[in-house]
């Protein structure tokens, strides 16, 4: 099947995932489920999001082996796909046996079977997000037509996973205003309960609702909460 029309496939079902609005998590497993069925000679695929002080924030695999010689990179700070991430290139290795670039990396992952590998950097909306790598179990696994795949793959899958990760940090950034919202609307409808009911005057009625949460050892909203509860049902 030409490069063109299997791409057009992966980014077709990316496009749905994110026009559904899924996790990150669900972004990164998928991803790396498309890169192992796409490209050829792959035992394994893997998607790693990595912060600025090269710690993993997210990470998905389709394998063990793939999340182990993974987890090996960012143990002992070297690897194809740390350098993949920290030069913007594409790392290419034909035979892990004889490549000598990561000799700690190299004599972890050799016992795993690792023996070939891309990684390709994850670039989007001016910020490097990590590396898409995948793994074979024999050398000479990979060609220029994987290279050029798995380059082009990464970039759409890049832009895909920025999207979803700035939806999923709105969407909990929008979470917590609308939690604080509530806080602040609860307690204030229980300082006016407490300002009705005792003839105080705001001020007042905070300091009673906060030395009462003291008291009974709770939080402020708890408080709040009891208090605006206790009159709907007509208590107090």
């Amino acid at each position: 099947m030409p490069l063109a029309e299997e791409l057009s496939r992966v980014y077709a079902r990316m496009s749905g995932l994110l026009l559904s609005e899924e996790t990150v998590q669900t972004a990164l497993e998928l991803v790396t489920s498309l890169a192992l069925e796409t490209i050829g000679g792959a035992v394994g695929a893997g998607v790693t999001l990595i912060d600025a002080d090269r710690r993993r924030e997210s990470a998905g695999a389709t394998s063990e082996l793939v999340a182990r010689a993974d987890a090996l990179q960012y143990e002992l700070d070297e690897g194809p796909c740390l350098t993949a991430w920290a030069d913007n290139v594409v790392v290419h290795i034909d035979d892990l046996q004889s490549d000598e670039r990561w000799p700690r990396w190299r004599a972890a992952a050799l016992p795993l079977g690792v023996r070939s590998s891309l990684s390709a950097p994850l670039q989007a909306q001016g910020r490097m997000l990590g590396a898409m790598k995948i793994y074979g179990g024999q050398p000479g696994a990979f060609d220029d037509r994987s290279v050029a795949l798995l380059t082009r793959f990464a970039a759409q899958a890049a832009i895909l996973l920025a999207n979803i990760s700035t939806l999923d940090r709105a969407e909990r950034l929008s979470e917590s205003l609308q939690t604080a919202l509530r806080t602040r609307n609860v307690i204030a409808l229980a300082t006016g309960v407490l300002m009705e009911r005792n003839r105080l005057t705001e001020e007042q009625a905070f300091l009673r609702l906060v030395e009462a949460a003291q008291a009974g050892r709770r939080e402020l909203v708890d408080e709040a909460t009891f208090v605006v509860q206790s009159t709907s049902l007509g208590h107090g």
